[in-house]
């Protein structure tokens, strides 16, 4: 309980705060409305508050309108066309709340004074003239305020928690409003939104690059498989404070290089420009005019007939809304069957089913994350929910042809549950096959290969390493050079990537990233700080200790090779099929670990070799379940090695930054694809949670 109420806080958060913020802002036009209708009126020509209360409606009805569409809309969509509309709205929605952010902080302090004006215009034309402008005035926050909670809360997840904070916050500013209006309490509103601003900018940087990830996921951006990093086998997922961060800020534990780069730029862009605006923003002149909203042919319409306006304000949003529902495919939910996993059953509604496509929106109602798994009589996997959260709702779609299934809920630190065997009779056309699920018996063999492979490639690592120590002691630079290269790539080849070799590998082959002293820390040891002295004229004196170091620390990754948190866990073995090429896109190709040698091509091609090893010991495990895949795989590797060999210039290497620009995107291209199709072997050969 006290975690379930951890992510809830913390995902209700972002739409407290937004729904607070903008429910002021909104109240707050209304009260300076209605306290001008008040001075307006006189004895002789009274002037009636109601239609400001009706135009009020009509915008409340605007927002609500708008967001039936949204999620009706979205609700028919494919996955790939939910991705590309959530995609671009999340990004329309940073666009307006950041403008809406500069907009208040320029004219809050004139916010009044334009509101008295437009009121007293809108009154001498008539009551109807008055309803449109507060129509005018509160549906804007409302678009606004919808379309930002709408993409939030998807980023957040299916959970009650966003809805639940995005109605606190509104109740809390419909209060606020009331006892501001009554003068019951003093709030320095300048203070409260400048403040509230930087945390908006905040929520609104996870959300850009929340919408960023879901257009890469759809394939209309590029950079899917560049992983900046992957903090999701590392971390865990049901601590609070991992809730907390995720909750509040958007962000997720894996994000690609583009969703960092435009979290960062954005917060340091819009936050500079908001700290700048606020120190340079100009004083309004006391004369300024009123900001003219209501065009004069609704001086003929909506002069004495704020009944009949009101009415149309109200009712044209909902009928427009119902006419695009109408006109859209029928909606899902009709032919979606809801499930539930609570810490005792799984998917107890399931008690049959038809053949052909069937969605299920499974809900978890426990305190833990997990996967869920359709299976078929042998325990084969038709679907899956990869991971579902705590209190989270997911859909699992599946084509199911005739025969037995069962759902599995493998939720984290409890024991397998399952439902009911379900027997589906009928024919589906396209039924894909199910996939066999491997256990940790069979990935022992082929990881046994690997470890035997890995300490053949440290013996071959220490080797060239007492050559470098060699030559040093010779004094001859250029032949250490070359021979730390044959070290590097020795180094390559066993196969560490991701830190999948613990603190150990870390010694052998860490970066000065992070470092106190950086490329000067005694903490920065092993290959790369002997690259960085030999091509920064540092002697023997200063790199022979390092050789001695590295000899050591390379002798500790061989005594424990066989731990679990080195090469001795099978599981690991299917994610480096992956990961070791993409550690290279992170590290190599992008230049992070260049410190002077410029070898990120001959380290890639490298770690092309060690791949292929890996490929060859899980080979026969990928062709039980998708023979073709290893074939596409070589045809993948062998074009990237051909794009790394192509980017030489008579035979002599050049780092990245001295290619060609057409020989550098051809080794990104060879690499992205070939990226693109290794991410299903870890996918493929997954063993599921079994406690």
């Amino acid at each position: 309980m006290p975690y379930l109420l951890s992510v809830s806080w913390a995902e209700a958060v972002p739409n407290l705060l937004i729904c607070l913020r903008e429910g002021l802002e909104a109240g707050l036009v209304v009260t300076i409305l209605l306290a001008a209708v008040r001075k307006t009126s006189t004895a002789d020509r009274p002037v009636s508050t109601t239609p400001i209360w009706l135009g009020l409606l009509g915008a409340v009805s605007l927002a609500a309108s708008f967001a039936a569409v949204l999620s009706y809309s979205t609700s028919v969509l494919s996955n790939s066309g939910q991705e590309i509309v959530g995609g671009v709205l999340s990004v329309i929605a940073v666009g307006l709340v950041t403008a809406m952010v500069f907009w208040m902080r320029r004219t809050a302090a004139s916010l009044s004074k334009q509101l008295r004006g437009e009121v007293i215009r809108a009154t001498a034309i008539g009551a109807g003239a008055l309803a449109i402008t507060a129509f005018m005035a509160v549906g804007r926050e409302g678009l606004e305020t919808t379309l930002f909670i709408w993409t939030a809360i998807k980023a957040s997840g299916t959970t009650v928690a966003p809805v639940i904070g995005a109605a606190l916050g509104l109740l809390a500013a419909v209060v606020l409003c009331w006892l501001l209006y009554r003068q019951s309490v003093k709030l320095n509103l300048g203070v409260f939104f400048n403040r509230t601003a930087v945390v908006l900018i905040v929520i609104a940087a996870g959300v850009l690059a929340y919408g960023l990830g879901d257009l890469q996921d759809a394939g209309l951006l590029p950079g899917k498989q560049w992983v900046a990093f992957d903090l999701s086998a590392h971390i865990d997922p049901n601590s609070w404070w991992v809730s907390i961060i995720t909750g509040v800020t958007e962000l997720s534990p894996k994000m690609t290089v583009l969703q960092v780069v435009a979290w960062v730029v954005y917060l340091a862009v819009v936050i500079g420009l908001f700290v700048r605006a606020g120190r340079t923003a100009p004083a309004k002149p006391a004369d300024e005019p009123a900001a003219d909203h209501v065009p004069d042919w609704w001086e003929r319409v909506a002069g004495p007939r704020p009944v009949l306006v009101a009415a149309v304000l109200v009712l044209v949003p909902i009928i427009a809304a119902g006419v695009a529902i109408a006109l859209l495919p029928p909606s899902r939910a009709s032919s979606v069957q809801a499930l539930s996993v609570s810490d005792s059953s799984c998917a107890p509604e399931w008690k049959s089913g038809g053949a052909g496509p069937q969605t299920f929106s499974v809900h978890n109602k426990t305190g833990k994350a997990g996967e869920i798994n359709l299976v078929d009589a042998g325990g084969a996997v038709v679907a899956e929910i990869e991971t579902i959260g705590p209190a989270t709702t997911a859909d699992l779609t599946a084509t199911l042809g005739n025969g037995t299934y069962s759902i599995k809920c493998l939720m984290s630190g409890k024991p397998v549950t399952s439902s009911a065997a379900v027997q589906v009779t009928g024919r589906a056309d396209h039924v894909p096959p199910a996939l066999k699920r491997v256990t940790e018996d069979d990935l022992k063999g082929p990881d046994d290969a690997y470890q035997a492979y890995a300490a053949g490639a440290l013996d071959r690592v220490a080797a060239a390493v007492s050559t470098v120590g060699d030559a040093l002691r010779a004094g001859d630079i250029p032949a250490a050079q070359a021979t730390w290269l044959d070290a590097q790539l020795a180094w390559e080849r066993v196969g560490a990537s991701y830190n999948s070799f613990g603190d150990k590998g870390t010694a052998v082959d860490g970066l000065p990233d992070g470092l106190p002293g950086g490329v000067d820390d005694p903490g920065f040891t092993g290959l790369h700080r002997l690259e960085y002295g030999l091509w920064h004229g540092q002697g023997p004196d200063q790199l022979l200790p390092v050789v001695d170091r590295i000899g050591g620390d390379i002798d500790a990754v061989r005594r424990h090779l066989g731990d679990d948190d080195l090469a001795g866990d099978p599981k690991t073995l299917t994610l480096r099929a992956h990961e070791i090429l993409e550690d290279a896109l992170r590290d190599h190709i992008s230049g992070i670990d260049d410190q002077g040698a410029g070898a990120a091509y001959q380290m890639t091609l490298a770690d092309i070799d060690v791949t292929r090893t890996v490929l060859d010991e899980v080979g026969p495990l990928v062709d039980e379940r998708v023979p073709a895949l290893r074939a596409l795989l070589g045809k993948r590797l062998d074009a990237l090695r051909t794009a790394l060999l192509d980017t030489r210039d008579n035979g002599a290497w050049r780092p990245p930054a001295q290619t060609p620009p057409e020989q550098r995107k051809a080794v990104q291209a060879a690499l992205g694809a070939a990226l693109e199709d290794l991410a299903q072997v870890p996918r493929l050969l997954e063993i599921p949670l079994t406690h």
